[in-house]
């Protein structure tokens, strides 16, 4: 059965900071939680707060670099920058007990777009030997282009490619479910050639990004195809409740969330 995560920085946001919503997502019934950019909060806070509700944490996102960029780790001339986000993203992590750092790779020109596979794979590279030995891991994930004009990333097997050219085991793919379905489709078959490569799911209803019980994906399908295939690793839930995000978790009463909280 999928272990389930809730991405506090989409979930529970009817709770005016992170650290209410970590006690709202214990009580409904997850065991993890996911992050974005909770830098605001000091770590010793925020990981006070997880281990009192006995709750895992997994990975947070590297700082997106400037207004409307959306990450560093492919932009050509910006590899300071990129060392900063990423020791800011890392040495968080850490402390907070965190399992993973989701390196954004940001927004590129078309025609910049050979130079920034070059900065990514090498940024992908050396951040990736800085943290080897600690148990994070970097995640690298394709977005949608339809909400992210120009963003680097968007196909599995372009992440695919580059993982094998960055060549660290400790460097793996996120994948979103929603950001797949809306670029590629074909979503078990895709997540089973890729399985080797996949370091993080996350999912999301296709293409209200709300609950994953409408929409175009049948999410109990994808479930018994993770539990078949194997993967053992959090399934995290990103999406934007419809309402109160208790009362929009129906879907997952059968894996052990609770709407009675």
């Amino acid at each position: 059965m999928p272990r389930f995560a809730a991405n506090i920085a989409y979930m529970f946001t009817e709770r005016p900071t992170l650290l209410e919503r970590v006690g709202a997502a214990a009580r409904a019934g997850f065991k993890a939680i996911e992050l974005q950019f909770p830098y605001d909060v000091p770590p010793a806070v925020l990981k006070a707060e997880a281990e009192k509700h006995g709750l895992a944490i997994l990975g947070l996102n590297t700082e997106r670099g400037g207004a409307d960029l959306f990450g560093l780790t492919a932009q050509p001339g910006r590899e300071r920058d990129f060392d900063a986000a990423f020791a800011q993203a890392f040495d968080y992590a850490r402390a907070i007990g965190g399992n993973a750092v989701h390196c954004l790779a940001g927004k590129v020109a078309p025609e910049q777009r050979v130079a920034a596979e070059r900065t990514y794979i090498a940024n992908l590279q050396r951040a990736a030997d800085r943290a080897r030995g600690t148990g994070i891991k970097l995640l690298i994930e394709p977005i949608n282009t339809m909400e992210r004009p120009n963003y680097f990333l968007n196909y599995v097997e372009h992440a695919a490619e580059i993982l094998t050219k960055v060549d660290r085991p400790n460097v793996k793919m996120q994948f979103d479910f929603y950001h797949v379905q809306i670029m590629q489709g074909d979503l078990i078959r895709r997540f089973e050639k890729h399985l080797p490569f996949v370091g993080h799911v996350q999912i999301a209803a296709v293409p209200s990004r709300h609950e994953p019980d409408e929409g175009e994906v049948n999410y109990p399908a994808i479930f018994d195809a993770l539990d078949r295939l194997g993967y053992d690793g959090w399934v995290s839930c990103e999406y934007r409740n419809r309402a109160r995000t208790e009362d929009g978790l129906g879907w997952g009463r059968a894996y052990g969330l609770r709407t009675d909280t």
